[in-house]
Protein backbone atom coordinates (compact mmCIF):
# COMPACT_ATOMS: atom_id res chain seq x y z
CA UNK A 1 0.00 0.00 0.00
CA UNK A 2 2.75 2.10 0.84
CA UNK A 3 4.24 1.95 -2.72
CA UNK A 4 0.82 2.28 -4.19
CA UNK A 5 0.27 5.68 -1.95
CA UNK A 6 3.61 7.03 -2.99
CA UNK A 7 3.40 6.31 -6.76
CA UNK A 8 0.05 8.26 -6.59
CA UNK A 9 1.25 11.47 -5.01
CA UNK A 10 2.48 13.94 -8.00
CA UNK A 11 6.32 14.84 -8.54
CA UNK A 12 7.60 17.09 -6.02
CA UNK A 13 7.80 20.21 -8.04
CA UNK A 14 5.18 20.12 -11.13
CA UNK A 15 5.58 21.76 -14.34
CA UNK A 16 4.29 21.69 -17.93
CA UNK A 17 6.43 19.96 -19.86
CA UNK A 18 7.27 21.59 -23.07
CA UNK A 19 7.56 20.14 -27.07
CA UNK A 20 10.92 17.95 -27.27
CA UNK A 21 13.02 19.43 -29.79
CA UNK A 22 16.44 17.70 -31.00
CA UNK A 23 18.64 18.89 -28.69
CA UNK A 24 16.27 18.35 -25.27
CA UNK A 25 14.98 14.58 -26.73
CA UNK A 26 18.55 12.35 -24.71
CA UNK A 27 18.66 15.34 -21.53
CA UNK A 28 16.17 14.41 -18.79
CA UNK A 29 14.41 17.74 -18.11
CA UNK A 30 13.65 19.12 -14.86
CA UNK A 31 10.71 17.66 -13.75
CA UNK A 32 12.19 14.52 -14.57
CA UNK A 33 15.76 15.22 -12.37
CA UNK A 34 13.21 16.32 -9.77
CA UNK A 35 10.97 13.31 -9.56
CA UNK A 36 13.93 10.78 -10.10
CA UNK A 37 15.42 12.84 -6.90
CA UNK A 38 12.80 12.18 -4.97
CA UNK A 39 12.19 8.71 -5.89
CA UNK A 40 16.12 8.33 -4.89
CA UNK A 41 14.92 10.08 -1.66
CA UNK A 42 12.15 7.33 -1.25
CA UNK A 43 13.60 4.40 -2.41
CA UNK A 44 17.44 3.97 -3.93
CA UNK A 45 20.61 2.83 -1.30
CA UNK A 46 20.97 5.59 1.64
CA UNK A 47 24.67 6.43 1.49
CA UNK A 48 25.27 7.07 -2.37
CA UNK A 49 21.71 9.57 -2.32
CA UNK A 50 22.99 10.75 0.98
CA UNK A 51 26.39 11.91 -0.41
CA UNK A 52 24.64 13.14 -3.25
CA UNK A 53 22.63 15.41 -1.24
CA UNK A 54 25.44 16.15 1.13
CA UNK A 55 28.57 16.18 -1.39
CA UNK A 56 27.71 20.00 -2.88
CA UNK A 57 26.96 21.46 0.49
CA UNK A 58 29.54 19.96 2.39
CA UNK A 59 32.25 21.67 -0.49
CA UNK A 60 30.93 24.62 0.00
CA UNK A 61 30.89 24.90 3.78
CA UNK A 62 34.58 23.84 3.70
CA UNK A 63 35.11 26.33 0.87
CA UNK A 64 33.38 28.98 3.53
CA UNK A 65 35.02 27.93 6.64
CA UNK A 66 38.47 28.35 4.33
CA UNK A 67 38.05 31.92 4.05
CA UNK A 68 37.07 32.05 7.91
CA UNK A 69 40.41 30.55 8.34
CA UNK A 70 42.47 32.82 5.47
CA UNK A 71 40.74 35.80 7.30
CA UNK A 72 42.27 34.87 10.77
CA UNK A 73 45.57 34.03 9.11
CA UNK A 74 46.04 37.50 7.33
CA UNK A 75 44.34 39.31 10.89
CA UNK A 76 47.38 37.46 12.69
CA UNK A 77 49.35 39.74 10.67
CA UNK A 78 47.80 42.91 12.60
CA UNK A 79 49.11 41.16 15.82
CA UNK A 80 47.90 39.65 19.11
CA UNK A 81 45.09 42.29 20.09
CA UNK A 82 43.47 42.12 16.31
CA UNK A 83 43.68 38.23 16.61
CA UNK A 84 41.88 38.07 20.08
CA UNK A 85 39.44 40.80 18.68
CA UNK A 86 38.11 38.85 16.28
CA UNK A 87 37.67 35.67 18.73
CA UNK A 88 35.55 37.79 20.78
CA UNK A 89 33.69 38.43 17.52
CA UNK A 90 33.57 34.91 15.74
CA UNK A 91 31.07 33.52 18.51
CA UNK A 92 28.36 36.41 18.40
CA UNK A 93 28.91 36.03 14.34
CA UNK A 94 28.51 31.85 14.20
CA UNK A 95 25.77 32.58 16.48
CA UNK A 96 23.82 34.16 13.03
CA UNK A 97 25.50 31.64 10.38
CA UNK A 98 24.33 29.09 12.80
CA UNK A 99 20.65 30.30 13.22
CA UNK A 100 20.26 31.37 9.59
CA UNK A 101 21.39 28.03 7.79
CA UNK A 102 20.81 25.81 10.82
CA UNK A 103 18.16 27.26 12.96
CA UNK A 104 15.56 28.84 11.38
CA UNK A 105 16.90 27.31 8.39
CA UNK A 106 16.11 23.91 9.35
CA UNK A 107 12.73 25.10 9.84
CA UNK A 108 12.32 26.15 6.49
CA UNK A 109 14.67 23.84 4.51
CA UNK A 110 11.84 20.84 6.83
CA UNK A 111 8.91 22.84 5.92
CA UNK A 112 9.86 22.57 2.22
CA UNK A 113 10.92 18.76 2.37
CA UNK A 114 7.76 17.83 4.18
CA UNK A 115 5.70 20.13 1.45
CA UNK A 116 7.76 18.34 -1.16
CA UNK A 117 6.88 14.86 0.38
CA UNK A 118 3.19 15.77 0.33
CA UNK A 119 3.53 16.67 -3.42
CA UNK A 120 1.77 20.38 -2.43
CA UNK A 121 3.84 22.50 -4.79
CA UNK A 122 1.97 25.38 -3.86
CA UNK A 123 2.38 25.58 -0.40
CA UNK A 124 6.64 25.05 -1.55
CA UNK A 125 6.46 27.84 -3.59
CA UNK A 126 4.92 30.33 -0.77
CA UNK A 127 7.30 29.18 1.84
CA UNK A 128 10.05 30.58 -0.28
CA UNK A 129 8.50 33.96 0.10
CA UNK A 130 7.42 33.41 3.95
CA UNK A 131 11.24 32.33 4.37
CA UNK A 132 12.40 36.24 3.29
CA UNK A 133 9.62 37.49 4.85
CA UNK A 134 11.59 36.31 8.20
CA UNK A 135 14.67 36.56 6.98
CA UNK A 136 14.20 40.60 6.77
CA UNK A 137 12.95 40.63 10.33
CA UNK A 138 15.03 38.56 11.92
CA UNK A 139 18.20 40.55 10.25
CA UNK A 140 17.41 43.63 11.63
CA UNK A 141 17.54 42.45 14.54
CA UNK A 142 20.62 41.34 14.77
CA UNK A 143 22.15 44.28 12.63
CA UNK A 144 20.80 46.87 15.58
CA UNK A 145 21.16 44.99 18.50
CA UNK A 146 25.12 43.79 18.05
CA UNK A 147 25.85 47.25 16.53
CA UNK A 148 24.12 48.57 19.95
CA UNK A 149 25.07 45.93 22.70
CA UNK A 150 28.57 44.99 20.47
CA UNK A 151 30.65 47.29 23.28
CA UNK A 152 28.86 45.77 26.20
CA UNK A 153 29.01 42.50 25.59
CA UNK A 154 32.67 42.60 24.16
CA UNK A 155 33.49 43.93 27.12
CA UNK A 156 31.81 41.76 29.01
CA UNK A 157 33.57 38.72 27.52
CA UNK A 158 36.93 40.11 28.57
CA UNK A 159 37.95 42.60 25.62
CA UNK A 160 39.79 45.30 26.98
CA UNK A 161 42.17 48.36 24.98
CA UNK A 162 43.71 47.36 21.48
CA UNK A 163 41.15 43.81 21.55
CA UNK A 164 38.00 45.87 22.42
CA UNK A 165 38.36 48.52 19.53
CA UNK A 166 39.35 45.42 17.05
CA UNK A 167 36.45 43.65 18.40
CA UNK A 168 34.45 46.56 18.00
CA UNK A 169 35.42 47.98 14.29
CA UNK A 170 35.06 44.32 12.55
CA UNK A 171 31.92 43.50 14.22
CA UNK A 172 29.65 46.78 12.98
CA UNK A 173 31.54 46.28 9.64
CA UNK A 174 30.11 42.47 9.48
CA UNK A 175 26.94 43.09 10.91
CA UNK A 176 25.80 45.66 8.47
CA UNK A 177 25.30 42.51 6.30
CA UNK A 178 23.17 40.89 8.31
CA UNK A 179 19.82 40.95 6.10
CA UNK A 180 21.78 39.72 3.31
CA UNK A 181 23.15 37.21 5.32
CA UNK A 182 19.94 35.84 6.30
CA UNK A 183 18.59 36.12 3.13
CA UNK A 184 20.44 34.30 1.71
CA UNK A 185 20.67 31.23 3.88
CA UNK A 186 17.03 31.01 3.93
CA UNK A 187 16.73 30.75 0.57
CA UNK A 188 19.67 28.15 0.09
CA UNK A 189 17.82 25.99 3.03
CA UNK A 190 14.30 25.95 1.28
CA UNK A 191 16.50 24.81 -2.14
CA UNK A 192 18.03 22.38 0.17
CA UNK A 193 14.72 21.17 1.01
CA UNK A 194 13.58 20.61 -2.46
CA UNK A 195 16.62 18.58 -3.29
CA UNK A 196 18.38 21.28 -4.86
CA UNK A 197 21.76 21.44 -3.73
CA UNK A 198 23.91 22.67 -6.45
CA UNK A 199 22.73 26.12 -6.79
CA UNK A 200 23.61 27.25 -3.32
CA UNK A 201 26.48 25.66 -3.48
CA UNK A 202 27.78 27.24 -6.54
CA UNK A 203 26.93 30.85 -5.37
CA UNK A 204 28.69 30.24 -2.24
CA UNK A 205 31.81 28.53 -3.98
CA UNK A 206 31.71 31.38 -6.42
CA UNK A 207 32.18 34.01 -3.29
CA UNK A 208 34.24 31.91 -1.36
CA UNK A 209 36.80 32.61 -4.53
CA UNK A 210 36.16 36.21 -4.26
CA UNK A 211 36.46 36.98 -0.42
CA UNK A 212 39.82 34.73 -0.57
CA UNK A 213 41.59 36.98 -2.41
CA UNK A 214 39.76 39.83 -1.37
CA UNK A 215 39.69 40.23 2.10
CA UNK A 216 44.05 40.53 2.35
CA UNK A 217 43.54 43.65 -0.10
CA UNK A 218 40.67 45.53 1.67
CA UNK A 219 42.68 45.04 5.05
CA UNK A 220 46.68 45.09 3.95
CA UNK A 221 45.39 48.10 0.51
CA UNK A 222 46.21 46.33 -3.26
CA UNK A 223 46.57 49.58 -5.82
CA UNK A 224 43.82 52.54 -5.40
CA UNK A 225 42.09 49.58 -2.55
CA UNK A 226 42.66 51.64 0.38
CA UNK A 227 44.62 49.65 3.57
CA UNK A 228 41.64 49.40 6.27
CA UNK A 229 42.79 46.93 8.82
CA UNK A 230 40.59 44.66 10.61
CA UNK A 231 37.37 46.90 8.81
CA UNK A 232 38.62 44.95 5.78
CA UNK A 233 37.76 41.40 7.08
CA UNK A 234 33.99 42.81 7.63
CA UNK A 235 33.65 44.89 4.98
CA UNK A 236 34.95 42.07 2.49
CA UNK A 237 32.18 39.84 3.85
CA UNK A 238 29.50 42.30 3.72
CA UNK A 239 29.83 43.27 -0.34
CA UNK A 240 29.85 39.28 -0.92
CA UNK A 241 26.27 38.67 1.23
CA UNK A 242 25.21 41.64 -1.03
CA UNK A 243 26.11 40.26 -4.30
CA UNK A 244 24.90 36.79 -3.43
CA UNK A 245 21.55 37.97 -2.18
CA UNK A 246 20.57 39.75 -5.40
CA UNK A 247 21.85 36.79 -7.40
CA UNK A 248 19.73 34.05 -5.18
CA UNK A 249 16.21 35.94 -5.64
CA UNK A 250 16.67 37.00 -9.35
CA UNK A 251 17.38 32.57 -9.68
CA UNK A 252 14.07 31.80 -7.52
CA UNK A 253 12.00 34.64 -9.39
CA UNK A 254 12.81 32.40 -12.64
CA UNK A 255 11.46 29.22 -11.15
CA UNK A 256 14.54 27.08 -12.43
CA UNK A 257 15.83 26.30 -8.68
CA UNK A 258 12.13 23.69 -8.82
CA UNK A 259 11.09 26.26 -6.68
CA UNK A 260 9.51 29.62 -7.51
CA UNK A 261 9.81 32.98 -5.93
CA UNK A 262 6.44 34.78 -6.53
CA UNK A 263 3.83 36.74 -4.18
CA UNK A 264 1.17 34.79 -2.20
CA UNK A 265 -0.93 35.70 0.80
CA UNK A 266 1.17 35.17 4.13
CA UNK A 267 -0.58 32.78 6.38
CA UNK A 268 -0.35 31.67 9.66
CA UNK A 269 -0.10 28.19 8.99
CA UNK A 270 3.06 28.08 6.97
CA UNK A 271 4.98 30.58 9.19
CA UNK A 272 3.62 28.12 12.05
CA UNK A 273 5.10 25.15 9.91
CA UNK A 274 8.67 26.85 9.58
CA UNK A 275 8.49 27.76 12.99
CA UNK A 276 7.40 24.93 14.85
CA UNK A 277 10.86 23.39 13.93
CA UNK A 278 12.84 26.51 13.83
CA UNK A 279 12.28 28.09 16.58
CA UNK A 280 13.04 25.43 19.18
CA UNK A 281 16.08 24.71 16.55
CA UNK A 282 17.05 28.66 16.73
CA UNK A 283 17.23 28.05 20.45
CA UNK A 284 19.07 25.46 20.24
CA UNK A 285 22.13 27.36 18.13
CA UNK A 286 21.28 30.34 20.40
CA UNK A 287 22.61 27.98 23.24
CA UNK A 288 25.41 26.02 21.25
CA UNK A 289 26.77 29.40 20.55
CA UNK A 290 25.74 31.09 23.82
CA UNK A 291 27.91 27.83 25.13
CA UNK A 292 30.91 28.87 23.36
CA UNK A 293 30.71 33.03 24.36
CA UNK A 294 30.67 31.89 27.85
CA UNK A 295 33.98 29.49 26.96
CA UNK A 296 35.55 32.86 25.16
CA UNK A 297 34.24 34.64 28.85
CA UNK A 298 35.95 32.19 30.90
CA UNK A 299 38.96 31.73 28.60
CA UNK A 300 39.89 35.64 28.90
CA UNK A 301 39.89 35.39 32.87
CA UNK A 302 43.38 33.80 31.83
CA UNK A 303 44.20 36.88 30.22
CA UNK A 304 44.68 38.01 26.83
CA UNK A 305 47.21 35.31 25.29
CA UNK A 306 44.85 32.43 26.57
CA UNK A 307 41.64 34.39 25.13
CA UNK A 308 43.49 34.36 21.61
CA UNK A 309 44.29 30.51 22.23
CA UNK A 310 40.74 29.54 22.90
CA UNK A 311 39.84 31.48 20.08
CA UNK A 312 41.81 29.66 17.79
CA UNK A 313 42.07 26.39 19.60
CA UNK A 314 37.92 26.45 19.28
CA UNK A 315 38.14 27.66 15.80
CA UNK A 316 38.58 24.42 14.93
CA UNK A 317 35.50 23.14 16.50
CA UNK A 318 33.46 25.04 14.44
CA UNK A 319 35.61 23.30 10.83
CA UNK A 320 33.49 20.10 12.42
CA UNK A 321 30.39 22.15 12.16
CA UNK A 322 30.10 22.56 8.28
CA UNK A 323 31.39 19.00 7.54
CA UNK A 324 28.42 17.96 9.66
CA UNK A 325 25.97 20.53 8.58
CA UNK A 326 26.78 19.77 5.23
CA UNK A 327 25.83 15.80 6.21
CA UNK A 328 23.05 16.36 8.49
CA UNK A 329 21.20 18.93 6.19
CA UNK A 330 21.00 15.90 3.97
CA UNK A 331 19.38 13.68 6.52
CA UNK A 332 16.81 16.37 7.08
CA UNK A 333 15.78 16.77 3.62
CA UNK A 334 15.75 13.04 3.06
CA UNK A 335 13.85 12.15 6.50
CA UNK A 336 11.71 15.07 5.72
CA UNK A 337 10.14 13.50 2.71
CA UNK A 338 10.01 10.16 3.85
CA UNK A 339 8.02 10.84 6.48
CA UNK A 340 6.11 13.61 4.66
CA UNK A 341 5.08 10.57 2.29
CA UNK A 342 4.91 8.15 5.25
CA UNK A 343 7.78 6.39 4.87
CA UNK A 344 8.86 5.97 8.54
CA UNK A 345 10.60 2.72 8.91
CA UNK A 346 13.06 3.86 5.93
CA UNK A 347 13.42 7.88 7.72
CA UNK A 348 14.72 5.67 11.19
CA UNK A 349 17.13 3.64 8.91
CA UNK A 350 18.27 6.56 7.41
CA UNK A 351 19.31 8.25 10.34
CA UNK A 352 21.00 5.47 11.85
CA UNK A 353 23.14 4.78 8.76
CA UNK A 354 23.92 8.98 8.19
CA UNK A 355 25.32 8.88 12.29
CA UNK A 356 27.85 6.16 11.75
CA UNK A 357 28.92 8.36 8.30
CA UNK A 358 29.06 11.15 10.60
CA UNK A 359 30.48 10.08 13.50
CA UNK A 360 33.51 8.30 11.04
CA UNK A 361 34.21 11.28 9.69
CA UNK A 362 34.78 13.88 12.72
CA UNK A 363 36.45 10.78 14.71
CA UNK A 364 39.15 10.79 12.07
CA UNK A 365 39.69 14.21 11.70
CA UNK A 366 39.48 14.74 15.84
CA UNK A 367 42.26 12.11 16.71
CA UNK A 368 44.80 13.44 13.64
CA UNK A 369 44.21 17.25 15.11
CA UNK A 370 44.88 15.99 18.90
CA UNK A 371 48.30 13.48 17.98
CA UNK A 372 49.06 16.91 15.54
CA UNK A 373 47.63 20.11 16.64
CA UNK A 374 50.55 22.24 15.35
CA UNK A 375 49.09 21.18 12.05
CA UNK A 376 46.15 23.44 12.98
CA UNK A 377 47.51 26.00 15.44
CA UNK A 378 50.57 27.32 13.41
CA UNK A 379 48.74 28.70 10.83
CA UNK A 380 47.32 31.38 13.12
CA UNK A 381 50.19 32.02 15.93
CA UNK A 382 53.90 30.62 16.74
CA UNK A 383 53.62 32.59 20.09
CA UNK A 384 53.80 29.99 23.32
CA UNK A 385 51.95 31.60 25.18
CA UNK A 386 49.25 31.19 22.64
CA UNK A 387 50.17 27.76 21.22
CA UNK A 388 50.31 26.08 24.35
CA UNK A 389 47.20 26.33 26.12
CA UNK A 390 46.02 26.13 22.76
CA UNK A 391 47.42 22.37 21.97
CA UNK A 392 45.88 21.34 25.51
CA UNK A 393 42.39 22.24 24.58
CA UNK A 394 42.94 20.38 21.29
CA UNK A 395 44.53 17.12 23.00
CA UNK A 396 41.51 16.77 24.81
CA UNK A 397 38.44 17.84 23.26
CA UNK A 398 38.89 16.78 19.64
CA UNK A 399 38.76 13.17 20.37
CA UNK A 400 35.54 13.72 22.14
CA UNK A 401 34.15 15.09 18.11
CA UNK A 402 32.59 11.56 17.80
CA UNK A 403 30.10 12.77 20.35
CA UNK A 404 29.40 15.73 18.33
CA UNK A 405 28.79 14.24 15.64
CA UNK A 406 26.16 11.52 16.76
CA UNK A 407 23.86 14.32 18.22
CA UNK A 408 24.49 16.90 15.88
CA UNK A 409 22.97 13.79 12.79
CA UNK A 410 20.46 12.74 14.84
CA UNK A 411 19.20 16.46 15.99
CA UNK A 412 18.91 17.11 12.05
CA UNK A 413 16.92 14.04 11.63
CA UNK A 414 14.52 14.83 14.42
CA UNK A 415 14.05 18.04 12.37
CA UNK A 416 12.80 16.85 9.22
CA UNK A 417 10.43 14.35 10.95
CA UNK A 418 8.98 17.86 12.95
CA UNK A 419 10.09 16.66 16.12
CA UNK A 420 12.95 18.55 18.19
CA UNK A 421 12.18 18.13 21.99
CA UNK A 422 15.26 15.65 22.56
CA UNK A 423 18.01 17.69 21.17
CA UNK A 424 16.79 21.07 22.81
CA UNK A 425 17.08 19.20 25.92
CA UNK A 426 20.69 18.19 24.85
CA UNK A 427 21.92 21.25 23.71
CA UNK A 428 20.86 22.96 26.95
CA UNK A 429 22.41 20.01 28.67
CA UNK A 430 25.74 20.64 26.89
CA UNK A 431 25.17 24.44 28.03
CA UNK A 432 24.62 23.89 31.47
CA UNK A 433 28.27 21.61 31.73
CA UNK A 434 30.60 23.30 29.56
CA UNK A 435 29.33 26.91 30.23
CA UNK A 436 28.09 26.75 33.28
CA UNK A 437 30.05 24.40 35.31
CA UNK A 438 33.44 25.92 33.21
CA UNK A 439 33.07 29.51 34.07
CA UNK A 440 32.82 28.24 37.71
CA UNK A 441 35.39 25.93 37.34
CA UNK A 442 37.47 28.73 36.02
CA UNK A 443 36.25 31.75 38.24
CA UNK A 444 36.13 29.84 41.49
CA UNK A 445 38.14 26.93 41.14
CA UNK A 446 41.32 28.63 39.50
CA UNK A 447 41.01 25.09 36.73
CA UNK A 448 43.42 25.43 34.13
CA UNK A 449 43.08 24.94 30.11
CA UNK A 450 42.56 21.41 31.27
CA UNK A 451 40.07 21.39 33.11
CA UNK A 452 38.36 24.10 30.95
CA UNK A 453 38.42 21.36 28.16
CA UNK A 454 37.71 18.50 29.95
CA UNK A 455 34.37 20.12 30.99
CA UNK A 456 34.09 20.56 27.10
CA UNK A 457 34.36 17.27 26.07
CA UNK A 458 32.49 15.75 29.19
CA UNK A 459 29.59 17.83 27.59
CA UNK A 460 29.93 16.87 24.28
CA UNK A 461 29.12 13.00 25.43
CA UNK A 462 26.27 14.30 27.76
CA UNK A 463 24.67 15.74 24.15
CA UNK A 464 25.01 12.54 22.39
CA UNK A 465 23.40 10.47 25.16
CA UNK A 466 20.71 12.63 25.40
CA UNK A 467 19.88 13.01 21.82
CA UNK A 468 20.09 9.47 21.22
CA UNK A 469 16.57 9.12 22.96
CA UNK A 470 15.34 10.23 19.51
CA UNK A 471 15.97 7.26 18.19
CA UNK A 472 14.02 5.30 20.67
CA UNK A 473 10.80 7.74 20.67
CA UNK A 474 7.58 5.97 19.47
CA UNK A 475 6.64 9.64 19.58
CA UNK A 476 9.05 10.55 16.54
CA UNK A 477 8.66 7.45 14.24
CA UNK A 478 5.28 7.35 13.85
CA UNK A 479 3.11 7.85 10.58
Amino acid sequence: MTELATAAQPTAIEETPSLATPSSIDKPSSVERKSAMRQAMLEGPIVPTLLKLALPTLTVLLAQTAVNIVEAFYVGFLGTQALAGIALVFPVFMLMMTMSGGGLGSGVASAVARAVGRGQKDDADALVLHAIVLAVVVGAVFTVGVIWAGPAMYHLLGGRSGALAAALTYSDNLFAASIAVWVVNLLAAAMRGSGNVKVPATVTLIGALVMIPASPALIFGFGPIPRMGIAGAGFAFAIYYGFAMLALLAYMATGRSGLKLKWAPLERRLFADILKVGLPTALNTIQTNLTVILLTGAAGLFGTSALAAYGIASRFDYVMTPILFGLSSAVLTMVGVNIGAGHVARARQITWVSTLVGVGITETIGLIVAIFPSLWLHLFSHDPSVVGPAATYLHVVAPAYGFLAVGFVISFAAQGASHVLWPFLGVTARMVVAAGLGWIAVKFFGVGMFGLAAIVAGSLAIYALICSVVMTSRTVWRR
